[in-house]
């Protein structure tokens, strides 16, 4: 499973580099998951700019400018949030591209409208507005973790394409 992950992030790294696009983390549920698994490949300094592990609102707030209104509107896992998380994490990097990632990994946590498994996701070119999906993953922290950082990586490598194909 892993080996798999290693080969999407080497695809990624390949469009970054022939795009000149540098990427930026922002993330909660991940701990840093995303920017571990991109910088895990050798040659990663040319195309990652960094991270910001936000895990509590708080740092969501005065690390990526995430409003108080849209947590207290929407929670923390929520479509509001990540896509201000991007832009967020966008406005205060040199990158062009970003991912944000805020869900519930377990044990517990979980709430009839948001269970356990319940993972937000957002991706952003610089310029333009951020695309987000929610996902429901299967499986115990690691699993969920694990999942939402292959998602990332693969909204990515899609929106890397696009780029470079426009």
């Amino acid at each position: 499973m892993q080996q798999l992950l290693t080969t999407k992030v080497e695809i990624l790294a390949g469009q970054l580099t022939a795009g000149d696009v540098r990427v930026v983390t922002a993330e909660s549920c991940t701990g840093g998951g995303i920017a571990q698994a991109l910088t895990a490949i050798a040659g990663s300094s040319e195309w990652f700019e960094g991270g910001f592990v936000t895990y509590s609102n708080a740092s969501k707030k005065n690390m990526l400018g995430v409003s108080t209104k849209t947590l207290d509107e929407n929670g923390a896992v929520s479509e509001e949030v990540v896509i201000e998380m991007t832009a967020g994490a966008l406005a205060r990097s040199e990158a062009k591209l970003a991912v944000a990632v805020s869900g519930v990994a377990g044990p517990g946590g979980g709430s009839d409208d948001k269970p356990v498994g319940t993972v937000w996701l957002s991706w952003q070119l610089e310029g333009q507005l951020a695309s987000s999906r929610c996902f429901h993953f299967q499986g115990d922290r690691e699993a969920v973790r694990y999942q939402a950082i292959e998602a990332a990586v693969d909204g990515l490598i899609k929106l890397s394409a696009e780029k470079s194909e426009s």
